[in-house]
């Protein structure tokens, strides 16, 4: 039987919730009163889940407020509470991908983090909507980066634009929207470089690109910068996102590994200190485990 989005979502956030939820019960059922005892456990958790020492700290100033107002006092209530703040907090930054048609989407991201896997798993969600889907192999600097690429378009039923490795990625990129403007294509999905000999050319190279879609998309068209994070680097992905949001203008993120890792907190840091709204996140291997994300059921899932 297949599982349902909400398992898939509370499986992939196994490694998480062990290392959150049951150390949060554990602190909660040994307190017999909410004190600053209690407040600075939960902080340790939070903090070692990765959800970053600046957003703990609003969390548990948020908590202390929010446990006052409503006038609290079973430690075992306090989950519920801070289940409620962190729906709140992810419900700030949350979004979903445009759903109007001609889109174009360009990826951005560092090697590694699963840029080629969730474009794939991109074209093949579309595909199920029954649109039209072309992808721009803008990748031109690894040879694998190509044919990891044309691998995932065939699985996902997409057509792809590529040019010889080496080649100018804006050109690529260029050829891709002509090519879907003549074809009548409903998604164009870019790919673009994560890695070239220094950031500064990367951030120049995508930043030329950007200038190329917004030119020649479609008038009508959509356009969305998508960011692909990897759960799993924790941090990183934050200075990841700081990087690639002052070079374009990321207007989305997808959150990839969530099932590998045991810092899912970092949703929140990256959230909270980007307001990059999050709208898809990767919770397998397969090619339609990539959901959009929904704040409240990622909350449920997690704790």
């Amino acid at each position: 039987m297949k599982k349902s989005l909400f398992e898939k979502l509370k499986s992939s956030l196994t490694k998480t919730k062990q290392q959150l939820t049951g150390r949060l019960e554990k602190i909660l059922t040994s307190h017999k009163k909410i004190d600053e005892g209690l407040f600075e456990e939960l902080e340790e958790v939070l903090i070692t889940a990765d959800v970053g020492v600046d957003t703990t700290i609003e969390l548990m100033d948020d908590l202390r407020e929010k446990i006052k107002q409503e006038k609290t006092s079973n430690p075992e209530d306090v989950k519920d509470v801070l289940k409620a703040l962190i729906q709140e907090k992810l419900k700030q930054y949350s979004g979903k991908l445009p759903d109007e048609y001609p889109l174009v989407i360009m990826v951005v991201g560092v090697n590694g983090s699963g840029k080629t896997t969730t474009i794939g798993k991109l074209a093949y969600k579309y595909r199920e909507k029954g649109k039209k889907v072309l992808v721009g192999a803008g990748d031109t600097f690894r040879a694998a980066a190509v044919e990891q690429l044309e691998i995932w378009a065939n699985r996902a039923d997409a057509g792809i634009i590529k040019h010889k490795a080496g080649s100018d990625p804006s050109a690529v990129i260029y050829d891709a929207l002509k090519a879907a403007a003549a074809r009548g294509i409903d998604v164009v999905i870019c790919d673009t470089a994560g890695r070239l000999q220094t950031q500064k050319n990367l951030m120049e190279e995508l930043k030329k690109i950007y200038r190329v879609i917004t030119n020649e998309a479609p008038k009508n068209a959509a356009v969305e910068v998508l960011l692909v994070l990897d759960a799993t680097t924790g941090q990183n992905a934050l200075s990841q996102a700081k990087l690639f949001k002052e070079a374009v203008d990321v207007s989305g993120i997808a959150l990839t590994k969530l099932d590998g890792t045991a810092k899912g907190g970092i949703i929140l840091a990256v959230t909270n200190h980007t307001h990059i709204p999050i709208k898809l996140i990767g919770v397998g291997e397969g090619i339609e485990d990539l959901q959009e994300f929904d704040p409240e059921a990622f909350a449920d899932a997690l704790l």
